[in-house]
Formats: structure tokens, C-alpha cells, sequence
């Protein structure tokens, strides 16, 4: 299928899908979840495009491990589409912001300041509200002509009580941060997240108090975008994982669940992107959270990294989600800085 077939193929399964849980609710006696809520009607279970070896596309679709219902919804699927499609089971997607346990990559002493902090500062090293644990400073951005440093929602607001002015430091809590010895800046802007809603971005910028800066990445700059067209090879530096290669594996990705816990509960994400790791290890883990994903080829932007799970994909290390590089730049009202 072109482009646009494997889109109005998409459309027609997610209206299937709607029609089978309906039934499946009246059969039980439930009130059927109804048009509004999408991540209620896909049970678990997200539509998007995937891209095929000959150029073509066929339809993504990925369900969550231990949810019953989303089984059951594949089948369903998979005996009225048959087997044009890419169908793969995830872990529970959680937002990739640092959990206890992994510690950032070492960075060298000349590279640090008396205060553990990066000097300059660059993309990839850690960075975090004031009362979130810690995630990546993915690059640099310009707002009306000034610089700010760009990660996401969930690392530089952290929940619905983060306002504009809050402390954000480098490194993170996690890491060693503190208030004031480590502020490097201060939340200036963001696209809210609102529990049981549905998003597009997730994403946030913080002010610099800090002139030192290097806006290279290991390709040098990186100051374009592109769109995810799938199959590209990409690349990211993050604060846990450091530098790794993937491959994007789907793009237009719909209902998206993520998990963001307490003060967010879970949220859907539409028109996402979906990377996979091409080596031994996982593309992303946990602190990971604010990377921007990039080919190396010509170091376009492509995404901005936001969420991912610990199992999935073909070397079973798990898959990462991606926020479209241009949504997140529109949304914000910025572009990279170069």
C-alpha cells in the first residue's frame, strides 16, 4: 500500500476496533466507552503506519503485554485485516525519565564544574525541575531570538503544580542537583498535560541563566527537521544511555497510553513515532527523557524522545516513542538554534 491506502486502511481498523468493544460491552452489560475516549475504545491497543521493505506501508499495530483485552482485540483484527499487518507486543509505556537505578553515563572532570555541573552546557546531559528526579537536555532552542534549553513536560514541569519561574537544575535531583548551587535556569514555557486527556507533545523549555553553551551533538549541529517518513536510521544522546542508534519503526501512531503516574495518570499520545534499537542494548531507558532523535546522515531532526517500554521490539530490549520534532517546535513557538 502507498501512503495514503495504508491511512484510510488505519481509519477503517480503528473504527473496528470501536465496534468490537461496543459489543463486546453491550454483551457484558458495560457502557460502551464511547467516540471521545479513543485510549478507552483501543483497550490497550495503538494504529499506526509501518513501513515495509518494498517502500510501501501497512498498518502498524501494538498492544500492551497483560491486558486481556487488548489480545483479544488483535485477534479480532488480525482475522478481518489478515496478515498485512506489523503487529507487535509492548511492555507498559512509561514516561523515560529516571527511575532509581541508573546512573548517567561518566562524564569527564574537565568537562565539570566544582558542582558536578557540565560546563558548557550541551545536549545529553542530565537536567530536571527542581522536584523531578531526572531526564535529558535534548538541545537549544530560540524564542523570539532567545536561547532555552528543550527536554520534556515531564522533566522540566514535572505535574499540574510546576509553574513558569519554578528552579530547573544540571544535573537533575537524581543526580546530585541542588537548589540554588545547581540552577542553571528556569521553566519559561510548556504544552500542559492533563490527566486522562488526550496529547500531541510533550514537551517544555527552560530559560538560561548560564551563558555557557555548546550546541553540538556527536554529528555536529543539528539545526533542521524532518518529517518521519519510517525506516530511517536515527541516533540519540541521553543521560543514561548516551549515544545510540535506532531505526524508526512506525510513525503516525494513535492512542499511544503512557503511564506518567501520580498527579498525570495515563495519558494518550497521537501521531507518534516509534524507534526500535539497532544494537545489543536498548535504544532508550529511563533518563533518558528530553533526547533529540536525529539521523546521523545529515543530523535532521526527527523527534523529540518522551516515553518508552523495557520489553518489545525485534531484540526484545524494548521500544521508544518520539514526539514529532515540528508539533513540538509549533507548540512551543521555537526553533533549533544553530
Amino acid at each position: 500500500m502507498d501512503i495514503q491506502e495504508a491511512r484510510q486502511r488505519k481509519g477503517e481498523l480503528a473504527s473496528f476496533i470501536g465496534e468490537v468493544l461496543d459489543r463486546r460491552a453491550t454483551a457484558s452489560r458495560v457502557e460502551p466507552a464511547g467516540v471521545d475516549s479513543p485510549a478507552a475504545l483501543r483497550a490497550g491497543v495503538s494504529l499506526g503506519l509501518a513501513p515495509q521493505p518494498d517502500g510501501g506501508f501497512g498498518v502498524a499495530v501494538r498492544y500492551r503485554l497483560g491486558v486481556p483485552t487488548a489480545r483479544m482485540v488483535v485477534r479480532r483484527v488480525a482475522e478481518h485485516a489478515g496478515p498485512a499487518l506489523d503487529v507487535r507486543r509492548t511492555g507498559r509505556i512509561s514516561p523515560a525519565a529516571a527511575r532509581p537505578g541508573p546512573r548517567p553515563p561518566v562524564i569527564t572532570a574537565q568537562a565539570v564544574g566544582e558542582t558536578g555541573r557540565a560546563r558548557p552546557l550541551r545536549p545529553g546531559v542530565s537536567i530536571a525541575h527542581v522536584d523531578v528526579s531526572a531526564g535529558t537536555l535534548g538541545g537549544f532552542v530560540r524564542v523570539d531570538g532567545v536561547l532555552h534549553a528543550l527536554s520534556n513536560y515531564h522533566v522540566l514541569v514535572g505535574s499540574p503544580r510546576g509553574v513558569a519561574g519554578d528552579a530547573v537544575l544540571q544535573p537533575g535531583p537524581a543526580d546530585g542537583g541542588r537548589d540554588p548551587q545547581d540552577r542553571v535556569g528556569a521553566l519559561a514555557g510548556f504544552v500542559a498535560l492533563e490527566p486522562g486527556s488526550t496529547a500531541l507533545v510533550d514537551a517544555a523549555l527552560a530559560s538560561l541563566e548560564d551563558p555557557e553553551v555548546d550546541l553540538r551533538f556527536p554529528v555536529g549541529a543539528v539545526s533542521t527537521t524532518a518529517v518521519a517518513l519510517g525506516g530511517e536510521e536515527v541516533e540519540k544522546i541521553g543521560r543514561t544511555t548516551g549515544l545510540t542508534q535506532g531505526r524508526v519503526t512506525a510513525i503516525e501512531l494513535d492512542d499511544v497510553v503512557v503511564g506518567y503516574g501520580p498527579g498525570l495518570g495515563d495519558i494518550s499520545l497521537d501521531n507518534q513515532i516509534e524507534v526500535e534499537g539497532t544494537g545489543t542494548g536498548p535504544f532508550s531507558r529511563g533518563g533518558d527523557s528530553g533526547s533529540l532523535v536525529y539521523r546521523p546522515s545529515d543530523g535532521a531532526a526527527l523527534g523529540l524522545l518522551f516515553a518508552g517500554s523495557e520489553t518489545g521490539g525485534e531484540n526484545g530490549t524494548g521500544l521508544t516513542y518520539l514526539n514529532p520534532i515540528d508539533a513540538v517546535l509549533e507548540a512551543l513557538g521555537a526553533e533549533l538554534a544553530s
